[in-house]
């Protein structure tokens, strides 16, 4: 049956400790509702009244350290323990179970359990148990000794005569501790066999030090409170009455100790009204405050104990509440110190303003004002990001405010709370101020900037309104007006220091930036990884040194890279990452956290459905931009109806004595100008693109062969340079340009000879690219994002032919692949996509056309060929 109910036990454990903290808590609200119940507010505010600041300090610190010697007994029961505590852990446990034990008392059994309940974790319930039980036996020893003292008093130097009669309370106290002392020495017990001499010596002595500090802090008050009589004879009564209260078993001897005491300072001439403020003063501080100070201690290890048992998930999410309220609370008062400066008079007359105004910095001057104003602004958006150099200036600049802001006459109560919370806030969620580097967002930036330009401009309109010239009168109301052109210039001032504030704050936060951010452009390196691991369908764009390379190393090796280009905070990635694919997860991971750290989110352009999946698992967000599309080489022939068109091309060409080639590079370089000619007359006037796609460059066409169709007399009238994947599975074309006389339907002739020579080389399959916004958007059920992709794909022709691409290349796919963007959570996708297609355009300076410039992400080569045919 035992061993059922032990079984029971141990098997809802967890929930008994739950039950026991929640009852713990419980009680300690009990407890403060019943002490403020007992104890009168008013008496208690008049005999604090009474007291002069050093006395009040002195008691504050006395009643304190009259605590610490309780601490012993913590300290004495970890040596009973085989763990190991840290000796912030027993002072704080200790100061928690003692102070919770003086006022509840509960014959030992609340000490007991919260000792329990601190010390289980590293012994078995039987050594704590047991610890324990030798420590509970010399609680008391203190008091028994103080029992003999008292006698010695009474009866050897006749100190307290009038408290004589209680000497049966004193003798029967008093034998409590020759009668353990003995029982523990005579003993042959298993029990005592590690309670050595200097084990006990040292429990005597603590629990002699906490009932012998107790007892004259209790005199110390007696004397604060100047009353004339001769402290010594207290000192047996205050035994006498401690023995009543540990026998009676009251929570903290509350009645029966107070009755005793107030009985007995009466024999000595106290009045009922002095004795009754004495012990209001004693319980204060030597029971509640301390007490206090445990509460604070018992909820900090049971937040400890939540926050570990929930993975830390309580103070992450507490941190991020202070950051986000930190952040708002800059933002807000910066605002409202911004519209106090420059337009004072309607936002004084504005109610909901009036409301908020208890609750924000104060500086006397304009000046002030605006600089202060931009300079939190500023903070918040450092902190906001959660950059670490934004922390002791923010720290330094809260301080300042704080302190000009109290140093008004009648400040506001409420005010110095929230600013202490502000503060508090701020040093709590420091650990959130981990990144290294700064990068405005184009959402932040655009918020600050309509701020600051937005105030600019209307401080100037108020500036020129209302100093008018002739006869012309302002057409603002008078409240709108500023009172003189001197406070006019003197805020027009303030703000272009403000210009230069946030411009210095935001060159501060900025400072750091990692070295793989800038890491210089090294093709061997990339190179060998595509060698040796293989590439995939973008890991040639890698030589267009138009983009940056990540690499990742595993055992010192270089193992995959990623290609990526910053705009602004974003990281545009391109494609799929390159190399030994097994080290792909923790390479992402990498990847992930030093572009956090560095203040940047990545986006992943052009990406499977398995990595866009992966990084869904990571935070991400993902619409779908396309399908790309792949011919099976091993299957393509023109035999058959589908392809006649093609045939009858191919036919022409050979007739009319077209030849293809492949240039081996690196070119010659009147091959060089020569392809040079040709691309220059296919552009014409429009503007070259990137990071997507390849662009004109002798460094980058030098990377693979360049497939050619020459006419009759050996001239070469088009061109299309091959993007090799590194495995010899796969490959692809960038480029596609011809000349402006070339014939029609030379690029398809250029395909087949490709498809043909490509396979007659070992390739499997050849991809033609993207087919943007194909198959986006197609379900109901699609994101609203993918839906709106639909409706330019259907009605979007004017400005690119998407399903004209689409059905050029069906000619030849075999099988489509969608291709997805990939984007943090709660990120703008209109600014990522607009990022997007600013890095993928290079602006033409005049010039050049809408569509392209617009469109061009999406206009490569092939749909240009598309839109000329």
């Amino acid at each position: 049956m035992g061993k059922r109910l032990w079984g029971r036990i141990q098997k809802h454990l967890t929930l008994i400790k739950g039950i026991f903290i929640f009852s713990i808590l419980i009680f300690v609200i009990q407890m403060v509702g019943r002490i403020a119940h007992e104890v009168s507010g008013e008496q208690l505010q008049a005999e604090l009244a009474s007291l002069d600041t050093a006395t009040f300090m002195l008691l504050l610190v006395c009643g304190f350290v009259a605590v610490l010697p309780m601490l012993i007994y913590d300290f004495s029961i970890v040596q009973f323990l085989p763990g190991k505590f840290s000796r912030g852990y027993v002072i704080r446990s200790g100061w928690t179970t003692n102070t919770f034990t003086n006022l509840a008392g509960m014959g030992g059994l609340l000490g007991a359990s919260l000792r329990a309940n601190f010390y289980a974790e590293s012994a078995t319930k039987k050594q704590v148990v047991y610890a324990i039980s030798k420590i509970a036996l010399f609680l008391l020893a203190g008091l028994s000794l103080s029992c003999w003292v008292a006698l010695v008093f009474l009866f050897g130097f006749d100190i307290g005569a009038p408290f004589r009669g209680y000497w049966f309370w004193l003798l029967g106290g008093g034998l409590y501790f020759p009668v353990i002392f003995i029982f523990t020495r005579i003993s042959d017990s298993e029990f005592f066999q590690d309670l050595t001499w200097r084990r006990e010596g040292i429990l005597i002595l603590g629990s002699s030090l906490e009932w012998g500090s107790c007892a004259l802090f209790f005199l110390l008050i007696g004397w604060a409170l100047r009353l004339p009589i001769p402290l010594a004879a207290v000192f047996p009564m205050f035994v006498v009455a401690s023995v009543a209260g540990v026998v009676s078993m009251i929570p903290g001897g509350l009645g029966s100790f107070d009755v005793f005491m107030i009985i007995g300072l009466g024999f000595l001439g106290v009045s009922r009204a002095d004795a009754t403020g004495w012990l209001l003063l004693y319980r204060l501080f030597y029971y509640l405050l301390p007490f206090g100070v445990g509460v604070g201690f018992f909820i900090h290890d049971v937040g400890r104990r939540m926050n570990r048992f929930l993975n830390g998930l309580p103070v992450a999410a507490l941190r991020r509440a202070a950051h986000l309220f930190v952040t708002i609370f800059l933002y807000f008062s910066g605002v409202m110190m911004l519209l106090f400066a420059t337009i004072p008079d309607v936002v004084l007359a504005n109610r909901f303003y009036l409301r908020l105004v208890p609750y924000m910095f104060y500086f006397l001057s304009q000046i002030t004002n605006i600089v202060m104003a931009f300079l939190l602004i500023g903070l918040a958006r450092g902190v906001g990001a959660r950059v670490k150099r934004a922390y002791w200036p923010t720290l330094v600049v809260l301080v300042v405010a704080i302190g000009v802001t109290l140093w008004r006459e009648n400040f506001p109560v409420g005010l110095a709370i929230l600013l202490g919370l502000v503060l508090a806030c701020l040093l709590f969620a420091r650990p959130e101020l981990y990144r290294t580097g700064f990068h405005y967002s184009w959402g932040g930036l655009l918020v600050d900037g309509l701020i600051y330009v937005g105030t600019f401009v209307l401080y100037t309109i108020l500036g020129l309104s209302s100093f008018p010239s002739g006869h012309h009168r302002p057409f603002l109301p008078s409240a709108w007006l500023l009172p003189s052109t001197q406070v006019w210039l003197t805020g027009l001032g303030s703000l272009l220091a403000a210009l230069l504030i946030l411009i210095g704050i935001y060159r501060y936060l900025s400072a750091s930036k990692p070295a793989w951010l800038h890491a210089p452009y090294d093709a061997p390196r990339m190179r060998a990884i595509i060698t040796k691991f293989g590439g995939n369908e973008v890991s040639h764009l890698a030589f267009l040194q138009d983009k940056r390379a990540y690499f990742y190393q595993a055992d010192g090796a270089d193992q995959l890279f990623l290609l990526f280009r910053q705009k602004a905070d974003k990281l545009l990635v391109m494609g799929e990452p390159i190399g030994n694919q097994d080290y792909l997860a923790p390479a992402l991971q990498a990847f992930m956290h030093d572009a956090n750290q560095a203040g940047l989110r990545p986006v992943f352009y052009e990406i499977s459905e398995s990595l866009t999946l992966r990084l869904h698992e990571m935070g991400f967000d993902f619409i779908k931009v396309g399908e790309e599309g792949h011919v099976d080489l091993a299957t393509f022939s023109l035999v058959g109806k589908a392809h006649r068109g093609e045939r009858a091309l191919i036919n022409k060409f050979k007739r009319e004595g077209y030849q293809f080639a492949l240039l081996q590079p690196p070119l010659s370089d009147a091959q060089f100008q020569e392809l040079q000619a040709i691309s220059d007359s296919w552009l014409h006037d429009e503007t070259e693109k990137g990071f997507s796609m390849g662009f004109f460059d002798r460094d980058y066409l030098n990377e693979a062969p360049i497939a050619v169709m020459q006419d009759a007399t050996g001239k070469v009238v088009a061109f299309a340079n091959l993007m090799p994947t590194g495995d010899h599975r796969m490959t692809s074309i960038d480029l596609m340009r011809a000349s402006r006389d070339a014939p029609s339907g030379i690029m398809d002739g250029l395909f087949v000879y490709l498809f043909e020579t490509c396979r007659e080389t070992g390739y499997l399959s050849f991809n033609l690219g993207m087919a943007p916004l194909a198959n986006v958007g197609v379900s109901t059920f699609s994101f609203i994002e993918e839906r709106v992709a639909h409706l330019i794909y259907e009605y979007g022709s004017n400005f690119y032919s998407f399903q004209g691409l689409r059905a050029y290349k069906e000619k030849y796919v075999t099988d489509w692949e969608p291709k997805y963007l990939a984007y943090r959570r709660r990120q703008s996708l209109i600014f990522s996509m607009l990022q997007l297609m600013s890095v993928i355009n290079r602006w033409s300076p005049v010039g050049s056309k809408l569509a392209p410039k617009w469109f061009g992400h999406w206009m490569s080569d092939e749909v240009q060929w598309q839109n000329r045919e």
